[in-house]
């Protein structure tokens, strides 16, 4: 067996015995083993369980679901910011993996791919029978063409906040910007860092380890678009390898896709898929799922919770998350410069008490580095208690022993965000911090989340397989949704290093080092780690609650 296991990877059969003496729990081999190439099925069985996504049984036929959830912009799809959008386009374009509701990885577009011992070379074996909705076949040239474009920093993707670290390098543009510090940009590592093998073979040579590709690859701002589209996506048309068109779209009212026969994945159950906008207010959406003109909401807010446990038709789902939210402060604003003045607004927080006025209790206080308690890597540190006169002590040694004043920008939906806001408002006065939040529509903070003009704002943060994703992703330097303009050479550093670390214990050593680091210097408050809610009328089968809150209906169906 041992010999075996080492075809797929040399790491296999250590993990192998690390599960078997009890250091590796089921789920971290799962998601690892998986992430190195063994097939889901032969993950799950090695720990005793049959893999609980296998072939779908024979389901009735027709139907439309009907999901109540914001309709945003979908035009660009390499530079989402926002789950939803991608909710209505994943039908028309896919993804090269699926990570489901069990953090396991799967081959989707990708029928396979094999890891180097050194986790630097990655071949992506292509599904061969695959085709685009006008009938091309899908290709390497295609996925080489999505992976460039968003490697290109012109495009403005958040995949370079994942892949940075492992395919790209620092480029001086020669110029200089206001302050006569050099311009810099990325480009790829080496000529050669994307190989097309053959037409149904990429292969990835990085220039750092990193065990993470598969699950990058399923990032919601990287599906695999059809060099025609040039990176739009203008919905109705849209060419796309998925299970449905999509044939009505209205901003901010509804969007709807239609079943496209001859999927490779087998035609799905159902007709049809409306996701219906209700707006910023939570009951709306309520309304239309107790009236029967929705089935099911795609987030459900803490204000809508006992309601919907009354309905008898209806199945509340909850996930417990990595989800969260952060108070991001910009240190290139003179307000947040000083590291000492960063530490003192954490220092103010109960975060147990933000959780019960903001979200009912229904999660866990966080700790201020953006690592959760479900995330492997997670190192337990002593707790950051609210210390109001630590937090007065280091303002006075900052120059602010008066305090001082600023405003925080949040959005109205959903609304536990406001609340979680004001509640940490009222804390950081103790220490004479006078924070003014202010509550703006949805869409006008969406255009702002990360700006530079925006030095104070309290932004949400899905839900990540591994925490080193999300490091990635929100801190690295100069990454598109680094939204706090934070850099810092250590943190890069010891990201990368852990990035490429497959030892489970040896990564919680580096990520330890980080999230002390995140505590002392890092830009964000973070209150609280909340379990996520979404809820299907009984009679749609196949659903199931995602951690990060993806939805296929590709595989649902009705009943009756």
């Amino acid at each position: 067996m041992s010999e075996d296991l080492k075809k797929t990877h040399s790491y296999l059969p250590k993990l192998v015995g690390e599960l078997g003496s009890g250091k590796l729990d089921r789920r971290e081999f799962l998601r690892i083993s998986t992430l190195l190439g063994m097939s889901a099925g032969a993950a799950y069985a090695l720990v005793g369980m049959q893999d609980p996504f296998g072939k779908p049984a024979k389901a009735a036929m027709g139907g439309t679901v009907r999901i109540s959830m914001r309709v945003q912009p979908i035009d660009s799809p390499h530079t989402y910011s926002w789950i939803q959008d991608s909710m209505m386009s994943r039908n028309v374009i896919e993804y090269l993996t699926l990570t489901g509701s069990d953090n396991v990885t799967r081959p989707w577009l990708c029928e396979s791919w094999e890891a180097s011992d050194d986790l630097k070379t990655w071949t992506l074996k292509l599904r061969q029978d695959v085709k685009w909705s006008n009938g091309d076949p899908f290709v390497a040239d295609h996925v080489i063409w999505n992976i460039k474009r968003c490697l290109d920093p012109a495009t403005g993707s958040s995949v370079l906040g994942l892949m940075k670290g492992y395919m790209l390098k620092d480029v001086d543009t020669g110029t200089k910007d206001a302050e006569g510090n050099a311009v810099m940009t990325t480009e790829l590592w080496d000529a050669n860092a994307i190989e097309k093998v053959d037409d149904h073979t990429v292969r990835l040579n990085a220039q750092a380890a990193q065990l993470a590709v598969p699950e990058h690859f399923f990032h919601y701002p990287f599906p695999m678009m059809h060099p025609s589209s040039e990176g739009k996506f203008t919905g109705v048309g849209s060419i796309g390898t998925g299970w449905a068109e999509m044939v009505e779209f209205e901003l901010g009212k509804k969007c709807v896709v239609k079943k496209r026969p001859g999927y490779w994945h087998g035609d799905g159950a159902l007709d049809s898929v409306e996701y219906i906008d209700h707006g910023d207010d939570p009951a709306a959406s309520l309304a239309a799922v107790a009236s029967g003109q929705a089935d099911g909401i795609w987030e459900v807010q803490t204000s809508q919770i006992a309601a919907l446990k009354k309905m008898e038709n209806i199945t509340l789902y909850e996930s417990v998350t990595a989800q969260t939210a952060v108070a991001r402060m910009q240190p290139i604003h003179d307000t947040w410069k000083d590291p000492r003045i960063r530490k003192a607004m954490r220092l103010c927080i109960d975060g147990e008490k933000v959780l019960q006025v903001a979200y009912l209790g229904l999660g866990v206080p966080a700790e201020h580095h953006h690592v959760a308690p479900v995330h492997p890597e997670y190192a337990k540190l002593p707790f950051m208690k609210q210390d109001i006169e630590g937090a007065k002590k280091l303002l006075a040694e900052a120059g602010k022993p008066d305090g001082f004043e600023s405003e925080l920008n949040c959005k109205k939906d959903p609304d536990w965000e406001s609340r979680a806001c004001n509640a940490m408002a009222e804390m950081w006065k103790q220490a004479g911090i006078n924070i003014k939040v202010n509550v703006l529509p949805s869409d006008q903070f969406w255009n702002i989340w990360n700006a530079d003009t925006n030095p104070f704002g309290f932004t949400t943060w899905t839900h990540r397989p591994l925490g080193v994703m999300v490091l990635g992703l929100a801190y690295r330097t100069g990454v598109p949704w680094n939204e706090s303009f934070w850099s810092n050479a250590t943190f890069d550093e010891l990201l990368s290093k852990a990035e490429g670390t497959l030892d489970v214990d040896a990564r919680r050593a580096i990520v330890q080092e980080i999230e002390t680091l995140m505590q002392e210097e890092g830009p964000i408050v973070q209150p609280l780690w909340r379990s996520v809610f979404n809820c299907m009328d009984k009679k749609v089968k196949g659903f199931a609650g995602h951690p990060t809150g993806y939805v296929f209906p590709w595989d649902w169906s009705l009943e009756g």
